[in-house]
């Protein structure tokens, strides 16, 4: 810039011209030039098109061309410097560049002489633009004399507004002039041009002016100036300073406006029109009223955006103005058609929804002066707003009962035209809006309902917070409800309907509103009358029984509400009153629904739309365990299944609708209704699978495939489970999958093959549709992140019914040859592509061999820790030499002829897989190797095989004899239990010194002792026939029995129970004949006891398909001795508690009913993991959130251990003690045993869920440092609440009723 020439300084000036005429708007904006400072140094940030501005190029050019070789040269020497390894990164090479720069002799010289230029082109600017001021001036100067007296107004139009218009700077004389000439006093036309130069000022400087409390009063007199123009003047004035000024300035002039309108309102000589008169909108002074009320209400709406920022004197003031205002006149009137208007109104007409209180009440630090306020000086105008809804309450009340008081407010707000002219009815309609909306958000805050209760003139006594909802709801049921499309959410009934539904997210509000037995009364009112069917006066039936099912499903949805439907604010335990509990009422109501039983409803057109809210409310129910148990006297599950028989039914026979007939609408209307209330009555009977019995229910209907199916296509369109479901059908799904059939369900849905597809794209083929740019990184855990998720639907889809429906009796593929574009479809594809990867074939078919087999053998691992899974896959795929066999492969020669196993993550797996199934104990009984390796020169000290037996150091020591010392309180046991001449309630004594003994020294109720213990206790029961359960045949123990028959997996389970045995030094040599034998005499035993059933299902085609491992734990509890483990089994099988502890006892049992025989499902799934569930719920609440999260069931789990014994979960000692605790003590101490093994795990539970592989851990895990004797305490406090009901219902189960 050395050579600046005027040419130069002239296209400078027109580019600094342009930048700031582009920013013109944003500068004169500005409150104050220190803002205008501001806005100009962050343009960048702000303005879009900071970049194209031909200043800023210029600028940018200059730079470059000055600083440029500066920066490529300091540049130059921080990369070789960074190339030298001194460098740290990016980041420090630009400020180090940048700092160097500005250091520079170019930089100072630049910034000298770009200062010294723009001073130049800046003063030449100024000189300008004081010129041309002058000059227009002088201009206006000389119109004005042309014109003499004669004066141009402007309209009302915003686009002629002070915005648009220049600002005129002015000092301290020209202001105090201009309020003089603001004065009254002064002549028409000298206010006027007052007013217009006011327009044009800063406000700023005018709300800062010495003269400021004098201006403020001749703007409030101006306001009611009989001159619209200029009143309108002074409104603009006004928004133009609410919209450019801080909080501290105009809030004197917000409360100078509502204090000109209160006064307005409150003097006689204003008008304001009576109620009874309405309000003409077209009348100059209304319009003028509610432009003032928009501008007022525009403001309280944007001001709690920036008050925090200011002092809370500031807020209040506006509070305080704003609620004197809505103050006036509230005192009610006995004659309120002959009251004048008061200016709430008008606050309602333009705020219909009080946005305005919504938004004062948001934040803490508003509501709590809001609320201050309101119960220190203002209650009156939450009395006025209940008193508004009481009068329109009765009025409406008046209508449905043919007085018709008040006709007009049913119909005078339905039409869409606009309006010129509101009705007095009209009015106080839209008072009660707004009056409702003001009610509902003080309801919302623990501060706003302790301003209650509230006096009101119409009632003797204080109107509390539940004689409120009482009102609410008797609104509901008598207000009109006109069509959404028409007046939008206006309705009363809508309203209070979403103000409930607000109440019932929030637990406190729902807890002090809405969880009494008063409410649920009120709500249930209509219900009563139309079930008893007395004459009940409602608008319109339809939609007030759907607001009410609406809100009843929301209390429903949560434990508090839920408990209060069901037992009525009783405990579960209290003498059934069902008159007193409403969920008996909605029950009944809704099977008469669907039965079409109700005279006054049938013909509806929303009778499908009605039978599925209610329905829908019922579903909040019975998908508990809890609610279930309420619900199933009902069978509400039958009156679904028939409805949706018959609605199927009747979708089919719907005729084509014929092109060119008046009847195509009215045909697809009802086709449309028919497969909506189908798919309802599915999405419904569906979630009976959310509880155990409920699946066994769902069951028996025979529409589970229909129901899973219906889930699979909402699954595949991602659709949420339900309004009140926050997570999706993980839960439904390893429910439906704990059972034979539901597996089937899920197969035939195609659910398992959709899953087996998106898992092999992931792992194999990546997704389709992502364009892959960068190779995929290598996964460094064993299961990807990508493949965590459909690992985890495996786990929770393979139980053992499931797996052997789906893979029992098949054999493996085992191809020749696999296409790479061969994609698996099913479970028995998984095993043979993933697993067992044993031909060169099926590994040259993997493109991502290691991550494949490696998620195949995660999930074998998972699969074997089912003891019947494993011997299911062993007995029919040998697992385990496939396994002996890869290791082999991975053994190469050292130098010295020696063996080595080769290290790596599929080897290490293999090795963890091959212990596990081969070592059976529980924590402390068998030592699992590490799948983790060491730092250091050892990184895995586990020792490797290739062949049986399998190393030493993994079996834990045991003493080479079991313990058979006699105890001194065992032998007192003892000798009661042998007395023949037994006293009355020798039980309960017997059963009292047995848990003194458990608890003191539960390290003697081992061996021999506990042999003899149970043996003697179950011979007095089953001679007792008031305590034996099952009536059997005599079966006489033939000792030439063959074993002959014995199946595959019988064979492999008695090798493993006599291998456990040894280990423990609990059996002889020759025991596994013994144990052979007696698995044959329980096989004919219980066969006298089977019936034929008629299913497709694998798993009932014959006996029992899995092993006995209760059996097999009797076998070892009497070391081994044949004759005394059959024995003790006949006499035991006579008791209840046989049934939930000996799982092939009630297989195709004719003790069961037909039907539940014929499910495939055990009483310890539907009985016993049931009420885990529910005691789960009640006793460890952040556990069974945990499972809920997880997608997994504890239900899933608990039939797991409960089949298996426990074994390989619980040391041998734990396992005895939980068998002999369950036979003194009763069955139900089998559910009682699961809740204490959850409550030990409790943190690690939690733990992994938020790990997201809490099946994993369920299922590997042992527990560790669980002891039955540390927890007997706690079962017997959950026996002394839960037995009653647990007992009656394991009793109950060959009752055909289940």
């Amino acid at each position: 810039m050395s050579h600046f020439s005027s040419e130069d300084e002239a296209v400078l000036q027109s580019m600094l011209r342009q930048l700031l005429q582009s920013v013109k708007e944003k500068i004169t904006g500005a409150p104050s030039v220190e803002c205008s400072e501001e806005i100009l140094l962050h343009l960048e940030e702000t303005d879009e098109n900071f970049h194209n501005y031909e200043f800023v190029k210029y600028l940018r050019q200059y730079i470059s061309s000055t600083l440029g070789s500066v920066i490529e040269e300091e540049t130059e020497k921080c990369t070789s410097a960074q190339n030298q390894g001194e460098g740290t990164g990016y980041d420090t090479l630009v400020q180090h560049v940048t700092k160097k720069t500005r250091e520079s002799k170019e930089y100072r010289e630049m910034m000298h002489s770009l200062k010294n230029v723009m001073m130049v082109v800046v003063e030449s600017l100024i000189n300008k633009f004081e010129e041309d001021h002058m000059r227009s001036k002088e201009m206006l100067r000389k119109v004005k004399t042309e014109q003499h007296s004669s004066y141009h107004t402007d309209n009302c139009s915003d686009s002629d507004s002070s915005f648009n218009q220049s600002y005129t700077f002015m000092n301290q004389e020209q202001l105090q002039l201009l309020v003089e000439r603001l004065d009254p006093a002064q002549p028409k036309e000298v206010r006027q041009e007052a007013m217009q130069t006011l327009c044009s000022a800063p406000p700023s400087d005018i709300l800062n002016c010495e003269s400021w409390t004098n201006l403020r009063k001749h703007l409030a007199a101006a306001l009611l100036d009989p001159d619209p123009n200029f009143s309108d003047k002074v409104l603009k004035f006004y928004a133009r300073t609410f919209s450019s000024c801080p909080l501290n300035m105009t809030r004197e002039l917000y409360t100078s406006l509502a204090k000109y309108l209160e006064l307005y309102f409150l003097s006689e000589d204003n008008y304001v029109p009576a109620i009874s008169m309405g309000v003409d909108i077209s009348n100059p002074d209304i319009i003028r009223l509610l432009k003032k009320m928009r501008l007022l209400n525009e403001y309280q709406r944007e001001v709690p955006s920036f008050w925090i920022r200011q002092p809370e004197k500031y807020m209040e003031e506006i509070m305080e103005s704003t609620l004197s205002l809505l103050s006036v006149n509230c005192e009610p009137n006995h004659t309120i058609s002959l009251k004048s208007l008061d200016p709430i109104y008008f606050l309602a007409v333009v705020d219909l929804k009080a946005m305005w209180f919504k938004k004062w009440m948001h934040s803490y630090y508003s509501r709590t002066m809001v609320l201050k306020l309101l119960e220190k000086k203002y209650k009156s105008l939450i009395a006025a707003s209940i008193e508004q809804c009481i009068y329109y309450l009765e009025a409406c009340e008046s209508v449905v009962h043919g007085t018709y008081r008040c006709r007009s407010f049913s119909k005078s707000h339905i039409s869409n035209k606009q309006k010129n002219f509101y009705t007095g009815k009209e009015l106080q309609y839209i008072h009660v809006v707004h009056s409702l909306s003001l009610l509902g958000r003080l309801l919302i805050y623990k501060q706003g309902r302790k301003l209650f209760p509230v006096q009101v003139k119409s009632r003797k006594d204080l109107m509390s917070v539940t004689d409120l909802i009482i009102m609410f709801i008797r609104l509901i049921c008598c207000s009109p409800n006109c069509p959404k499309a028409l007046t939008g959410n206006y309705s009363p009934a809508s309203l209070i309907t979403d103000g409930l539904r607000i109440l019932c997210e929030r637990k406190e509000c729902a807890t002090e509103c809405l969880y009494t037995n008063t409410v649920i009364e009120a709500l249930l009112q209509p219900i009563n009358y139309l079930l008893n069917e007395k004459e009940m006066h409602l608008n319109c039936r339809e939609m007030t029984l759907i607001h009410i099912a609406d809100i009843l499903a929301r209390i429903a949805a949560v434990d508090d509400g839920l408990s209060l439907l069901l037992y009525g604010g009783e405990k579960p335990s209290a003498p059934n009153n069902r008159s007193q509990r409403g969920a008996h009422t909605i029950v009944q109501f809704t099977k008469r629904l669907l039965d079409e039983d109700i005279s006054v409803l049938s013909g509806s057109e929303m009778l499908p739309v009605l039978k599925g809210a209610f329905i829908f409310v019922c579903r909040q129910m019975y998908s508990t365990c809890e609610g279930l148990e309420v619900l199933l006297p009902y069978h509400l599950h039958e009156s679904i299944v028939e409805a949706w028989k018959k609605t199927s039914i009747l979708s089919e026979r719907i005729s084509t609708p014929i092109a060119g007939t008046d009847c195509i609408s009215s045909v697809n209307q009802e086709s449309q209704n028919s497969a909506v209330l189908e798919e309802t009555l599915l999405d419904d009977l569906l979630n009976f699978a959310a509880t155990p019995k409920g699946l066994l229910l769902l069951q028996k209907t025979g529409a589970i495939t229909e129901c899973v199916t219906f889930m699979f296509s909402r699954f595949t369109k991602n659709l949420q489970v339900s309004g009140c479901e926050k997570f999706g059908y993980g839960v439904i799904v390893s429910q439906v999958a704990a059972t034979a059939s539901g597996a089937t369900a899920l197969h035939n849905s195609g659910f398992i093959k959709a899953l087996v597809t998106e898992l092999w794209a992931i792992l194999e083929c990546g997704r389709d549709d992502v364009r892959i740019t960068n190779p995929r990184s290598t996964p460094v855990d064993p299961i990807d992140r990508s493949c965590q998720k459909f690992f985890l639907a495996l786990i929770n889809l393979l139980s053992f019914p499931a797996a052997y429906e789906l893979i029992g009796q098949q054999l493996i593929p085992n191809k020749s040859e696999y296409s790479l574009r061969e994609v698996p479809a099913g479970i028995i594809d998984i095993v043979d592509r993933l697993i067992i990867v044993d031909t060169d074939e099926k590994i040259h078919s993997l493109f991502n061999y290691e991550q494949s087999h490696m998620f195949g053998l995660r999930l074998l691992n998972v699969l074997c820790c089912n003891l019947d899974i494993f011997l299911l896959l062993e007995s029919q795929y040998k697992i385990s030499e496939v396994l002996l066999e890869a290791q082999k492969e991975n053994v190469i020669t050292t130098s010295d002829n020696s063996p080595e196993f080769i290290i790596d993550g599929l080897s290490v797996e293999r090795n963890h897989i091959l212990v596990r199934i081969n070592v059976l104990g529980g924590p402390t009984e068998r030592i699992l190797p590490s799948r983790i390796l060491n730092k250091g020169d050892d990184p895995y000290p586990w020792q490797m095989f290739s062949s049986y037996p399998c190393p030493m150091c993994y079996l834990a020591g045991f003493q080479t004899k079991p313990d058979v010392r006699q105890d001194d309180d065992v032998s007192k046991l003892l000798f009661a239990l042998k007395n023949t001449n037994k006293p009355i309630g020798w039980i309960e004594d017997t059963q009292k010194k047995f848990c003194e003994i458990l608890e003191r020294k539960p390290y003697v109720l081992s061996g021999t002792n506990l042999a003899k213990l149970i043996e003697t206790f179950v011979l007095h029961l089953s001679e007792t026939p008031s305590d034996c359960y099952f009536i059997d045949r005599e079966y006489k123990v033939d000792g030439n029995v063959t074993t002959k028959s014995l199946t595959s997996i019988q064979l492999l389970g008695i090798k493993m129970t006599i291998s456990y045995g040894k280990h423990l030094n609990l059996l002889r040599e020759n025991a596994e004949n013994d144990l052979c034998q007696v698995l044959m005499h329980c096989e004919k035993f219980l066969k006298q006891q089977q019936t034929p059933v008629k299913s497709s299902l694998r798993s009932l085609q014959g006996g029992y398909v899995s092993f006995d491992w209760f059996v097999s734990s009797v076998f070892l509890i009497m070391m081994g001795n044949k004759e005394k483990t059959v024995t003790f089994l006949q006499q035991f099988s006579r008791l209840l508690v046989s049934a939930f502890l000996w799982m092939p006892r009630l297989h195709s049992s004719i003790h069961l009913p037909v039907d539940t025989g014929a499910s495939g499902i055990h009483p310890v799934y539907f009985c016993s993991a049931h009420y885990v569930e529910m005691l789960l719920k009640a006793e460890l609440p952040l556990v069974f959130s945990a499972f809920h999260m997880s997608g997994f069931t504890p239900s899933h789990i608990c039939q797991q251990w409960l089949m298996q014994c426990f074994w390989n979960y619980m040391d041998w000692s734990e396992i005895c003690h939980y068998i002999a605790i369950c036979i003194f003590l009763g069955p139900d101490y089998q559910i009682y045993t699961c809740i204490s093994v959850f409550k030990h795990l409790q943190q690690e539970i939690l733990q992994h869920t938020q790990n997201q592989d809490l099946q994993v851990f369920l299922k590997e895990e042992a527990l560790h440092e669980f002891r039955v004797s540390d927890y007997f305490g706690y079962m017997e406090s959950l026996a002394s609440t839960y037995r009653p009901v647990l007992l009656r219902d394991m009793k109950n189960i060959k009752v055909q009723s289940t």
